[in-house]
């Protein structure tokens, strides 16, 4: 199959942005692993970074493996004006487009013809590496994979075929001397452009077990889950808004939700089922919502807090005392 009739399934399909290259070891991206986790820089993300013997091999992920496909389905909606007394979620999370991506890749297996395998938000393959050596994109120096047309606003799929299909070329493109995403993120967890220190990156801690250091809390203001401040400052992602006028969210997409609701409500893990949350303990996500009440300006978020100051639970309550003294400040302010 040629680039361009790949191209033209990829249309049909409704598949944003596509490529393919060799089903061949991602060697340089293997070294990168491991020596980025003996530094400590992935804290105690798993993920592709637990086993890079196998998420940088593609060539192992299916028998008689002979193409890698990678595709992008891109996600940007505009973001509505967020309430007070809410809770801030990432573009990504909004909606489950990864579901919607590997429908669509199944669909392109099926038309490719062969054996293939369809790898979404997975562990055992490095999307990524694979969408940048088919010219889906380029690494940024926030290290997220970004588009010519899309910028980073992507998720990012792979389809792994016995089938033979024509390579596209890597792109030819870089940041330059741009260091907005590394000047703009207020942990300084980009300082070594290209390169994340998970300890230090918002949205690594809104989904880890472990207390967010407290340095670090007033930085996620008013953010719950995930963090989009390195792609709403980069260059890349400029227009995306005129570039997909007249799309609007889906009716069930959540850019912000309720932080009493976080706090309150016993069906959360049902309810937020596409979201990484450790252990699948809701506890996480009402720590998370207790800091965004100690950012809070909102009449009664200390209150709110306060609740918590006693709880049973060691998580919440020594991040209840932080956001009760919080907002004591503030309102002191």
């Amino acid at each position: 199959m040629t680039a361009g009739e790949l191209e033209r399934l990829a249309v049909e399909l409704g598949l944003d942005v596509i490529g393919a290259s060799p089903a061949e070891p991602y060697e340089d991206t293997e070294r990168h692993i491991r020596e980025r986790r003996a530094r400590g820089l992935f804290g105690k993300m798993r993920f592709t970074m637990a086993r890079p013997e196998v998420s940088c091999h593609p060539e192992r992920l299916l028998e008689g493996a002979r193409t890698v496909v990678s595709a992008a389905l891109c996600y940007y909606a505009p973001e509505p004006r967020v309430p007070t007394g809410t809770g801030r979620l990432a573009r990504y999370t909004w909606v489950d487009r990864y579901e919607e991506l590997r429908e669509k890749l199944d669909a392109l297996g099926r038309a490719i013809g062969g054996r293939y395998r369809v790898l979404v938000d997975s562990n055992e393959h490095v999307d990524r590496e694979a969408a940048a050596r088919s010219g889906v994109g380029f690494y940024g120096k926030n290290t997220l994979l970004i588009t010519r047309r899309f910028g980073s606003w992507v998720v990012l799929g792979t389809l792994v075929t016995t089938a033979e299909l024509e390579s596209t070329p890597p792109l030819s493109l870089d940041c330059g001397s741009c260091r907005l995403c590394v000047e703009a993120c207020p942990t300084g967890a980009l300082d070594e452009p290209g390169v994340l220190d998970s300890t230090r990156c918002l949205s690594y801690l809104t989904q880890s077990a472990d207390p967010i250091p407290e340095p670090y809390r007033a930085a996620l203001g008013d953010r719950v889950y995930g963090c989009d401040i390195c792609q709403d400052v980069c260059p890349w992602n400029r227009g995306i808004e005129k570039r997909r006028a007249g799309t609007e969210p889906p009716a069930a997409a959540e850019p912000y939700v309720s932080l009493v609701d976080w706090l309150e409500a016993d069906d959360l893990r049902e309810r937020y089922a596409r979201l990484f949350v450790p252990r699948n303990d809701v506890r996480y996500l009402r720590r998370n919502a207790i800091v965004a009440l100690g950012n809070s300006d909102a009449d009664g978020a200390g209150e709110l807090a306060e609740r918590y100051a006693d709880d049973p639970d060691p998580v919440l309550r020594e991040h209840a005392h932080w956001a009760v003294r919080q907002s004591s400040r503030g309102t002191s302010g």
